[in-house]
């Protein structure tokens, strides 16, 4: 069971996790590391370039095993995920691209996931056609697609300009909400963690670990700029505080 009593579809619990190269001595990437993710929920993990976000969520994907610990997810759970890099295969249509990745999927449901990220008009076009706005709500639409128990979003809004950003952010957290999909997006962006997430895990810096949580009680459509200023001042306080021991 996770801390606010509802059953846990994620949880985390690296000891270590360590990098080695050629004569350099061995760096270590997270120690100590416990995350429990409720199911339905939206969490956030926050924390600085380089301090092991990415390596967190290939760990949880399942695309990095070298590392003591364990991850538990629900048995025969569908897992989806949105890398930094949109990742279309450029051979294959937009629609084609979301057939390949949901092979049971209607054209019904795909249709009307496409509609909900404004990509109808896109369906035919190659990712060379697209703007990397585009390109990233395909990589979501994606993702969605198959109809994940857990959605993992790495850094799904870097590198695009603010009003794009600010765009997809909204686009993503009605989908949160409609869909009920427990998400776990990882960002640098403290406010974009605010306007998305249910629950904040603030990281140290590296080995990282979880140094505090940060629930967000006002739900995503009610956010306002005061409520999202005082969460980010309290989150701010709760960083400074890890850096200082």
């Amino acid at each position: 069971m996770s801390r606010d009593g509802a059953a846990a579809l994620l949880e985390v619990r690296v000891s270590h996790k360590d990098y080695s190269s050629a004569g350099a001595r061995p760096q270590r990437a997270l120690e100590n590391f416990v995350l429990s993710l409720p199911v339905g929920r939206a969490g956030a993990v926050v924390g600085p370039s380089g301090c092991g976000k990415t390596t967190l969520l290939r760990i949880i994907a399942g695309l990095d095993t070298e590392f003591s610990g364990e991850v538990t997810l629900p048995a025969g759970g569908r897992l989806g995920m949105v890398f930094q890099e949109p990742r279309l295969l450029p051979w294959r249509s937009v629609i084609d691209n979301l057939r390949i990745a949901a092979p049971q999927a209607s054209e019904e449901a795909l249709a009307a996931l496409l509609a909900a990220l404004e990509l109808s008009e896109h369906a035919r076009h190659f990712p060379g056609e697209l703007s990397l706005g585009l390109a990233r709500r395909v990589a979501i639409a994606r993702a969605l697609a198959i109809e994940p128990d857990l959605l993992l979003l790495d850094e799904p809004f870097v590198s695009l300009d603010d009003a794009l950003a600010r765009d997809l952010r909204a686009r993503i957290a009605v989908l949160i909400d409609e869909r009920h999909v427990t998400t776990l997006i990882v960002t640098h962006d403290l406010r974009e963690a605010i306007e998305l997430a249910d629950v904040i895990f603030l990281l140290s810096p590296r080995p990282s670990r979880v140094g505090a949580t940060l629930n967000v009680t006002t739900p995503r459509k009610l956010m306002t700029k005061d409520v999202a200023d005082a969460l980010e001042a309290r989150a701010r306080k709760e960083i400074e505080a890890m850096r200082g021991c």
